[in-house]
């Protein structure tokens, strides 16, 4: 069964996760009166919203084609995650204001409350880390990618607030955490910005790898009916890939020999890249016209 159409998504389980954690966080915090955890909390309440926006844009991503979406609506997902990196990134920034704020008015930390929750955070945060990655590959999803990358962003923050904690603890240097916080939030910053370009670029119809697109050029070249190929055109939408290309035949090959020839090769890519589903928009020439196509002549 798909992620698409399996109630039990990867974000699912993610949004359920941060769910827990955000409770865990709200009960220890208001018990202790530990503003750090409460405000961990919250942040557990925004994995949570983020969460279930990629739930269902995962859900709308799968949507068939209809005769308003011709294309169906597989960019859902570029748009997901744009949204999603400028999140990471303003998480990032909170997170960098906070340090600084820490900086200015350093407050005493409780080190047995703090180290509990971030211990439990650490534990829980980590396997669904673990998870989202194997299910991000398996699905070649962007927002599972996405939702993947967000909680490593949390897991970090966790880990550099329990080190925090536990320097603070022997050293009693307060400032110590908040140096941690400014650090950590260069991270988070640099790790939203890959979402940001990547989606960016989907949204822009930028073509597939080279490497994917060299490999089915050595396909192509392999089928002894095409003399030469020219106009390859790629793209890709959500988990959907397009390939268009203009494929040259002797003149006198039949209709139905040039088709078996597309037939074949359509096969061999779909097998090779089986991860993907792909839209094929092949042309047949009998003569390289590509300055024609192009309008340069």
């Amino acid at each position: 069964m798909s992620a698409e159409k399996s109630f039990i998504t990867p974000p699912f389980i993610a949004g359920l996760t941060a769910s827990v954690l955000a409770v865990i966080k709200l009960v220890f915090g208001l018990s202790s009166g530990s503003m750090a955890v409460v405000s961990s909390a919250l942040d557990s309440l925004g994995d949570c919203l983020v969460s279930a926006i990629n739930f269902f844009a995962l859900k709308k991503a799968s949507a068939q084609p209809n005769e308003k979406f011709n294309f169906g609506y597989g960019k859902i997902e570029a748009l997901t995650t744009l949204f999603e990196g400028f999140f990471i990134m303003g998480a990032g920034l909170l997170v960098a204001y906070g340090g600084v704020m820490k900086i200015l008015n350093p407050e005493p930390i409780d080190f047995s409350i703090g180290a509990v929750v971030m211990v439990i955070s650490l534990v829980m945060t980590t396997a669904l880390v673990i998870y989202l990655r194997h299910a991000a590959a398996k699905y070649d999803s962007m927002i599972i990618y996405a939702d993947a990358t967000h909680y490593q962003v949390d897991l970090l923050t966790n880990a550099a607030t329990l080190a925090a904690l536990i320097v603070v603890h022997f050293s009693g240097l307060v400032i110590i955490d908040a140096l941690f916080g400014i650090g950590v939030s260069a991270y988070i910053v640099s790790q939203a910005m890959p979402l940001i370009k990547e989606s960016v670029y989907m949204l822009l119809d930028g073509s597939l790898p080279t490497e994917i697109t060299d490999e089915i050029k050595e396909l192509i070249a392999k089928k002894e009916p095409i003399l030469s190929t020219h106009l390859i055109r790629t793209r890709k939408s959500g988990n959907i890939c397009y390939f268009g290309v203009h494929l040259v035949f002797d003149p006198n090959i039949t209709l139905a020999k040039a088709h078996e020839c597309e037939a074949e090769l359509e096969k061999e890519i779909k097998e090779r890249f089986s991860q993907n589903k792909w839209i094929f928009e092949i042309h047949f020439d009998i003569t390289d016209d590509e300055e024609i196509e192009r309008g340069e002549i």
